[in-house]
């Protein structure tokens, strides 16, 4: 009876543990997918600049470079600089605040802001 007493406290440790250590197993998990949507929203502003960097340097409206930038990348504020001559370079800005919005772990960070800056030579 003495073996059987012994086990039944080692399950009982067991359960103490993980419920001690399952809140932390979680907040870690939390804080990795926040990280990796972080990550995601970083590179679709690199994309979104990139978008319309190019549609800037082939369209004198800079109207078609905001709309490329939202195709990729909606609610980002996008900055087409003064359009030069063919062949010279234009720039275009982008600038985005990610949410984050993960539970237990999204209030614990600030939302970002995100910028990027493309520089691409005017082709027409």
């Amino acid at each position: 009876m003495n073996a059987t007493v012994r086990a039944a406290k080692a399950r009982g440790q067991a359960t103490v543990e993980f419920a001690l250590l399952l809140p932390i197993i979680v907040f870690v998990f939390l804080a990795l997918i926040q990280v990796a949507l972080l990550v995601r929203d970083r590179l679709a502003v690199v994309h979104a600049a990139r978008e319309a960097a190019r549609a800037a340097s082939v369209d004198p409206d800079p109207a078609s470079a905001v709309r490329a930038a939202h195709r990729t990348l909606p609610n980002a504020k996008v900055h087409v600089g003064p359009r030069p001559s063919v062949g010279e370079p234009i720039t275009v800005d982008v600038e985005y605040r990610a949410i984050s919005n993960v539970p237990v772990v999204g209030a614990l960070f600030p939302d970002p802001v995100f910028t990027s800056r493309v520089v691409m030579r005017v082709e027409r």
